[in-house]
């Protein structure tokens, strides 16, 4: 590889601790989001959230985007009323984060959203999440435990992107979560399902991928390995093209 491409990633803002410091506002990511961009050929780069019109100007520094896990998204952006345990506390990064996948879906740029990612990616293309995937499947396969990761199967699609770089019938997958796509979104298909049927992965146009779990805590770089692979091909830049909303 003589180029290796710029990866845009997601990032949290939370009240953090260190050294000396206590309760200070900070933006940040779990190390191994960077660690899987670096560990597959790519350069990563941080993506505080940002005024939401700003996000074309950004992807044009940018080769391929990633939308990282996180937080409930507003069900508001989906027109429904929040669940009793819904957790959806960060509208500045459901602006950002908004506006991040409508850009880049509007450029074809190639795009990977994880866990809430791939939620964010649904319901920008007008589809709608189950809020509480306890009130409909097994309420212990999907959420893990608090600080620590759950693990199941999931079967990609055959004939998907995400079936051809996960070919095999099943593989078990680093899981922590509560939601998932009910409606899917306009120009989606499905590309992975969990034994009790919950959509896992979905899949757009060109590299636009979605994963329900948490590849980033896993030593499978295949997916992230793909993402490299079609920013290197794609344009070292994109054009600049507002997006409405």
């Amino acid at each position: 590889m003589d180029r290796r491409p710029f990866i845009g990633v997601s990032t949290y803002v939370v009240d953090a601790s260190w050294s000396d410091w206590r309760d200070r506002r900070v933006a940040l990511v779990p190390e191994c989001y960077t660690a899987f961009v670096q560990d597959s050929g790519g350069l990563a780069v941080l993506l505080p959230p940002d005024a939401p019109e700003r996000a074309p100007e950004m992807l044009t520094r940018l080769d391929a985007l990633v939308i990282a896990g996180g937080p409930d998204m507003d069900p508001a952006y989906y027109g429904q009323p929040p669940h009793p345990l819904t957790d959806a506390d960060c509208p500045d990064r459901d602006r950002w984060e908004s506006a991040l996948v409508r850009a880049a879906l509007a450029v074809g740029m190639p795009l990977l959203g994880i866990c809430r990612g791939m939620q964010v990616l649904n319901v920008v293309c007008g589809g709608s999440l189950i809020q509480h995937l306890p009130d409909v499947v097994d309420p212990d396969t999907h959420a893990g435990t608090p600080g620590k990761y759950g693990r199941h199967t999931v079967r990609p699609v055959p004939g998907t992107l995400l079936g051809g770089l996960l070919p095999e019938s099943e593989l078990t997958v680093p899981t922590f979560h509560h939601q998932a796509v009910d409606r899917l979104g306009e120009g989606l298909r499905v590309s992975a399902l969990a034994a009790d049927g919950t959509i896992e992965g979905v899949e757009g146009p060109g590299f636009t991928v979605g994963v329900q779990w948490h590849p980033e805590q896993s030593e499978d770089l295949r997916v992230m390995r793909a993402l490299v692979r079609a920013a290197t091909a794609a344009p070292a830049t994109v054009p600049l093209v507002p997006v409405a909303g």
